[in-house]
């Protein structure tokens, strides 16, 4: 790729990322959850933005879900991230939030990760 490609690329996800975070907010009762993927993991985080704090997170790098899972990066591995996900906010007594998809269009994983968390009994 060449510079002037690489940075339209990041010019563009920035722009979408603002966008989808003016309207996407988090607060005690109702936090965000936010989903990053990597080129070989995936993140997952649920965060009260009107403290700036992380109330809970998951991720297909931890050693407990490496031993559930071979493969950190397929819909199978999403859905047992989304229901580990589901039941550490259950723990915390927290059953609304909001989903932040980041830059990723809701396909495939991310909605593999979305269901499973519906399926946890998190209502978003």
């Amino acid at each position: 790729m060449l510079k002037d490609k690489q940075k339209a690329k990041a010019e563009t996800r920035i722009r979408i990322r603002r966008r989808i975070r003016k309207t996407v907010r988090g607060t005690a009762e109702r936090p965000r959850v936010f989903v990053f993927k990597s080129n070989r993991y995936i993140y997952t985080q649920a965060v009260n933005d009107d403290v700036g704090q992380v109330l809970a997170s998951a991720c297909t790098l931890e050693k407990g879900f490496r031993e559930i899972a071979k493969n950190t990066k397929n819909l199978q591995s999403c859905e047992k991230l989304g229901e580990i996900m589901a039941r550490r906010l259950k723990d915390k007594n927290i059953d609304k939030i909001v989903f932040d998809r980041g830059v990723y269009p809701y396909h495939g994983r991310i909605k593999a990760l979305a269901e499973a968390m519906r399926k946890g009994g998190l209502v978003f």
